[in-house]
């Protein structure tokens, strides 16, 4: 096997500790998904039901996908681009899309940063109630603020800068310096405020009926079409939410120290990472609930959830503001942490591939990051009327990744390692050091048999169900 040390890149690339590795793979997969996508999809697709078959689901595909790449990561020792190569020659290909996702990712998510920043910044200045009202745009059209936030160009970019500098900061200081720090720092943060704020969000008058719309199932007309379109859309989450197919956990993988243990690791960022989405919604669900007075629909509202609807939710309650900061606070922090490791992914495979310092191919992503996600930015304002495919710019990076570039790469993934050298490939890391794969059987019948067909699901759903 070969060792964990790069030689292309500066020391002290390797997690300092396994505690380090596995707070920056749960910062990698706490992210924007958990907070505000989890918590609507859960109550669109039958509340406990869809929890029910999210954990099913993430025990057994998503424990499975995000073994297999943090195992390939630390036996190869090796960026994305040079993984997949040591794994097998024929599939080298896959090291470059699995650098292509993370690299048009990273701009359309740092722009969503900026907004959050923005918010965050408002709510913090005491100006939280101007969130929750409307302004009037260039027009003379009176218009919510969100929409006229991201309808003029100046500021968007301002915040879309500062939060790409923040996360290239970061990288800049390196995995035990940068990333290992920070996530050390910033996930118990999280943890207690959301802990705090879904306590304080369950004392709010009508809350409960919103914690049993979230929690318990709902069978009302359940159909089999129902049930496919609930599978299909808790295993879509697992990317959003796992960092799956994305590049990341391989590369953390490489950084992770031989002697600690990959099936437990992935064990407690599961674990992890399940339960930030889980307490996000006992959040946004009960709160959004209590403020609509029992109308389930208004937690259904996508991206506007959290900008249009929830702004108007923390001024009807007591100490809203307070409240309001404190959340943007959260979604900014768990934002960074999966922004970070999307940026670190890239700028691994470029130091890698081109034998650049850090701190150059920072740079590099950081140039390439700000052309990109200047098209997100002005899709929203100056170029608004262009369109790809019917779509604005951040919606077609968005589509083009998370609904067709990760699911074939996972695809690809399990027919490598089930079929072409075996799931023996994958045991074996996962046994250095360890005197037992506990799961390894039902691992076997997943990466086999199981998670292919849910690729297939996830890839071809969208042309014959309409959700």
């Amino acid at each position: 096997m070969n060792s964990n040390k790069k030689t292309v890149f500066d020391n002290g690339n390797v997690f300092g500790s396994r505690l380090g590795f596995i707070l920056a793979a749960a910062g990698s997969a706490v992210g924007l998904g958990n907070i505000w996508r989890f918590p609507y999809l859960a109550a669109k697709y039958g509340g406990g039901f869809f929890l029910l078959v999210y954990i099913i689901l993430a025990i057994t595909f998503g424990f499975t996908l995000m073994l297999t790449e943090i195992a390939i990561g630390r036996r190869t020792g090796k960026s994305v681009l040079g993984a997949y190569t040591s794994v097998h020659k024929g599939f080298g290909f896959m090291g470059w899309a699995a650098a292509a996702i993370p690299a048009l990712v990273l701009p359309y998510y740092c722009v969503i940063g900026g907004w959050v920043l923005k918010y965050m910044t408002m709510f913090i200045t005491g100006q939280g109630h101007v969130t929750a009202g409307e302004i009037t745009n260039t027009a003379g059209e009176n218009i919510d603020f969100f929409n006229g936030f991201i309808g003029e160009p100046v500021q968007p970019t301002i915040f879309f800068v500062i939060y790409l500098i923040l996360n290239a900061v970061v990288i800049m200081l390196g995995v035990q310096n940068g990333i290992e720090k920070v996530s050390k720092v910033l996930m118990p943060v999280l943890v207690l405020l959301i802990i705090g704020i879904a306590i304080y969000t369950l004392t709010l008058n009508g809350a409960f009926e919103g914690v049993k719309y979230y929690l318990l199932p709902n069978f009302e007309d359940f159909t089999v079409e129902k049930l496919f379109k609930t599978v299909a859309a808790a295993a879509s989450q697992l990317f959003y939410s796992m960092s799956i197919a994305m590049g990341i956990l391989v590369t953390f993988g490489s950084y992770m120290r031989k002697q600690d243990s990959i099936e437990k690791s992935v064990r407690q960022i599961e674990l992890f990472d399940t339960g930030v989405a889980l307490l996000a919604g006992l959040i946004i669900v009960p709160s959004v609930f209590a403020f609509s007075g029992g109308e389930g629909g208004a937690v259904n509202a996508g991206p506007g959830l959290m900008f249009i609807t929830l702004p108007k939710v923390f001024q009807s309650m007591p100490f809203g503001d307070l409240i309001g900061a404190l959340f943007f606070i959260l979604v900014s922090l768990a934002a960074l942490t999966s922004s970070i490791s999307l940026m670190e992914t890239v700028v691994s495979a470029i130091m890698e591939k081109f034998k650049l310092t850090r701190t150059k191919a920072c740079i590099v992503v950081v140039l390439l990051s700000l052309v990109l996600g200047m098209l997100s930015v002005l899709g929203y304002s100056t170029w608004s009327d262009f369109r790809l495919f019917d779509m604005q710019f951040l919606d077609f990076f968005d589509y083009i990744t998370n609904s067709l570039m990760m699911p074939l790469l996972a695809l690809l993934t399990c027919i490598l390692i089930g079929y072409i050298v075996k799931t023996t490939y994958v045991e074996e890391e996962v046994l250095c050091g360890e005197k037992k794969f506990r799961m390894q059987f039902m691992y076997r019948v997943m990466i086999r048999f199981v998670c292919p067909v849910c690729m297939v699901m996830i890839l071809v759903t969208p042309f014959f169900v309409k959700f």
